[in-house]
């Protein structure tokens, strides 16, 4: 049996939608029964560093389109012409990654699954461009038509599906997204002195991962070191945006460009011990789908605080602390009691933990397997 995936993300996104299909994809080709294939249809070989995440295995093949060669090409095969290679191919069943599906596959007999992160753009429309809105509804809504069955990654996606999408309950699976366990694993002193010295980190800081946009709302940490003790630093990772440069003002115009620093394109094998090497981490997202940093950050041995609203009271659990994403006085109460020193911080570590286990691994790939199952013998 052959199993197709759109891996457009797998190959181009460093975050989480990337992080998403790598980390599944290897989870399932270690599991799956014997003469099943996996193939990653992307429309190009994307990024070097991110494909070869994907573990080489026998029963494990990228596919890319044999014509397309300009962006507007690749996008149509994308959405149009995959469903000729999946039918040449024998391919028996679908996993649309990141969201949606090509067009003509369900007529093509294809059966399919969709994984739906989050509905943003319609929950706050405010945040995307009336073009962008109106071609992810559109997207989203036949897909939700189409799909034979949806996997939401957490019951905030769910309950959205569910309202934006008219799509039923029992259309809907809830499986919470995979982590993996890398950033458990220990880096050796040799390597957290390097991205030290490379990244020039201060001794002690908070550390906030993920792209410097609006919705992710780190304006509020950086208005709450204002109330934390000088010596703490905030250092932000991740890819700027025209926000990150009102924020960047923000910090220069208030004496904080001292304390507060911002890091882009790091690599994956970086970031790691840009973690380890924290008291704590702040993500103050007003919305998500899941919240990816927060399993990470927690994987890494931080306690972390993250914001009401959302999902990420499901990806932190109870060791989490959560504050309104607009008070900045709560933002910088909580991120006190996440520095060395403060009470409880151990125990929160510990109990962060014991919650984060059920996001690792195999648990989630054999749930998405039981869904393939159910779609192909139904």
């Amino acid at each position: 049996m052959i199993i197709g995936y759109d891996a457009k993300r797998i190959v181009c996104n460093k975050t989480g939608l990337g992080s998403y299909g790598r980390t599944l994809v290897n989870d399932i080709a270690g599991i799956v029964a014997p003469g099943t294939m996996l193939s990653l249809y992307a429309p190009d070989r994307g990024d070097d560093s991110l494909r070869r995440q994907i573990t080489p295995r026998q029963n494990v093949r990228f596919v890319y389109p044999a014509a397309a060669v300009g962006a507007i090409s690749k996008a149509l095969w994308r959405t149009h012409g995959i469903v000729k290679d999946l039918a040449r191919d024998g391919v028996k069943l679908f996993h649309g990654l990141s969201g949606e599906l090509p067009a003509g596959i369900k007529s093509a007999g294809i059966k399919t699954v969709v994984t739906i992160h989050d509905v943003i753009f319609l929950r706050h429309p405010e945040w995307y461009s009336w073009l962008d809105r109106k071609i992810y509804a559109w997207k989203f809504r036949k897909t939700c038509r189409e799909a034979d069955r949806i996997i939401a990654i957490s019951e905030c996606t769910k309950r959205d599906v569910m309202l934006y999408g008219d799509v039923p309950a029992d259309k809907i699976d809830v499986i919470y997204q995979s982590c993996g366990t890398r950033y458990k694993m220990r880096e050796s002193e040799k390597k957290m002195q390097e991205v030290h010295t490379d990244y020039m980190l201060p001794e002690r800081y908070i550390v906030n991962v993920g792209t410097i946009e609006e919705r992710k709302n780190i304006i509020l940490a950086v208005k709450a070191m204002r109330l934390l003790p000088e010596e703490i630093s905030l250092v932000i990772v991740g890819k700027t945006t025209p926000y990150g440069e009102k924020v960047k003002r923000f910090v220069a115009a208030n004496g904080l460009s001292r304390r507060i620093k911002f890091l882009h394109n790091v690599p994956a094998d970086d970031l790691p011990a840009i973690y380890q090497m924290a008291e704590g981490c702040v993500y103050p997202s007003r919305y998500e789908g899941f919240g990816l940093p927060v399993i990470e950050a927690i994987q890494s041995g931080l306690p972390v605080v993250a914001c009401t609203g959302s999902c990420l009271e499901e990806a932190g659990g109870n060791a989490t602390l959560y504050v309104d994403p607009d008070d900045v006085y709560a933002m910088a109460e909580a991120m006190k009691k996440i520095l060395k020193g403060a009470p409880a911080r151990d125990e929160r570590i510990e109990a962060g933990m014991q919650y984060i286990a059920r996001f690792e691994s195999t648990d989630v790939a054999r749930k998405v397997l039981d869904v393939y199952k159910e779609v192909i013998n139904g």
